[in-house]
């Protein structure tokens, strides 16, 4: 009923709850990338038979919620700059895939 795996040198330990339970967004995985080509990379294979779904949200073909996020992402969305940050999620909430260009753009004001 148990599985353990490594991810990265992080390891997991997964549980069947049977059919059942299902995936939700109550819980996703993280890909922190550097740079768009990463983003779009994973974005790619790990949407593949699965659903691209928005703000750097997808899911694989299991019903897994990933989150394919950029690593600056968090520092933009906690600079203490009240309307960057309005202007950042704006632009997170407008996408589907996250295109680092774009944030850039909008923590710039442009």
């Amino acid at each position: 009923m148990t599985i353990e795996f490594e991810l990265d040198g992080e390891r997991f330990t997964a549980l069947n709850g049977g059919p059942t339970f299902k995936f939700t967004e109550a819980i996703s995985l993280v890909v922190h990338c550097e740079t768009q080509e990463e983003i779009d990379y994973f974005w790619e294979k790990l949407s593949e038979g699965g659903q691209k779904v928005e703000c750097g949200w997808l899911k694989d073909k299991f019903g897994l919620a990933w989150q394919i996020v950029p690593n600056f992402l968090l520092e933009l969305l906690t600079s203490g700059d009240g309307a960057k940050t309005d202007r950042v999620m704006r632009a997170v909430m407008s996408m589907k895939k996250l295109e680092i260009d774009d944030l850039k753009k909008a923590a710039e004001g442009q």
